[in-house]
């Protein structure tokens, strides 16, 4: 059972306030998720994005933010490696948070009284121990906020505001990846899965047949996102759509 925290989860002002101020970069989300670590007495953070998210079986987990540092080069991967697919399949049915216990830490995160509330991964595949706090806003921009390290035990109103964060950091990334890219609407989840099967090398008759859809319609829907895209042609329009994460 988690015992009374010291540390200071705020009003629902200040909470509000850790949005306070436009984000430009990245790097103007690091303090706020530093400042979430430390709520979370945890050692270390990392966010993690789904891309491919237009196809199921495409889809896969990228480190988009961590400070696990040179020592611990291999820590993303290894958790990729751990639970990636477990997360992947978690985020398409459930919002509920996740825990695990590392193998040098046998207690799992969390307190007793939000266990129907917090699901738990498989034990033992990765050193440390963590939360992970799963956020989906839509064809994009889906992904999770981590938190890792030893003797993790945030008390139940703890996890909430991390939770509630953990969106806000989301939105802020998706929104500076929105900025890149000209056109004001976003990729449609057809328009997204017609570009990776393209990315992919198939013909619109192809992608026609695997989609279920006419050639005509797969045709829309890649001329569509081209200029979405503000592309001059459909190679271009893949290209963008890798480096903005739309599809791998």
């Amino acid at each position: 059972m988690a015992q009374p925290s010291s540390r200071t989860i705020g009003t629902p002002e200040t909470s509000r306030g850790v949005r306070v101020g436009k984000v430009t970069s990245r790097s103007d989300l690091f303090p706020r998720l530093i400042a979430m670590q430390k709520l979370a007495d945890a050692q270390n953070f990392a966010v993690f994005r789904v891309n491919g998210s237009g196809l199921p079986a495409k889809q896969r987990l990228v480190c988009e933010l961590e400070n696990w540092g040179a020592t611990n080069a291999g820590a993303c991967k290894g958790f990729v490696d751990a639970h990636g697919d477990a997360l992947l399949e978690h985020i398409e049915k459930s919002l509920l948070p996740l825990t695990w216990a590392g193998s040098h830490d046998a207690g799992v995160p969390g307190a007793s009284g939000m266990a129907p509330f917090v699901e738990r991964l498989a034990a033992g595949l990765v050193p440390f121990s963590g939360m992970a706090f799963p956020v989906r806003l839509g064809a994009i921009g889906n992904g999770f906020v981590i938190f890792a390290g030893d003797d993790l035990d945030p008390p139940s109103d703890m996890i909430v505001e991390l939770h509630g964060r953990a969106c806000h950091i989301m939105i802020d990334l998706l929104s500076l990846d929105e900025r890149r890219v000209s056109a004001a609407e976003a990729l449609s989840e057809r328009e997204i899965a017609c570009l990776q099967l393209a990315g992919d090398g198939r013909i619109s008759e192809e992608i026609a047949e695997k989609l279920g859809l006419s050639v005509h319609t797969v045709n829309a829907y890649l001329g569509s996102a081209t200029i979405k895209l503000d592309s001059v042609n459909r190679i271009q329009a893949i290209a963008k759509a890798i480096r903005l994460g739309y599809i791998s």
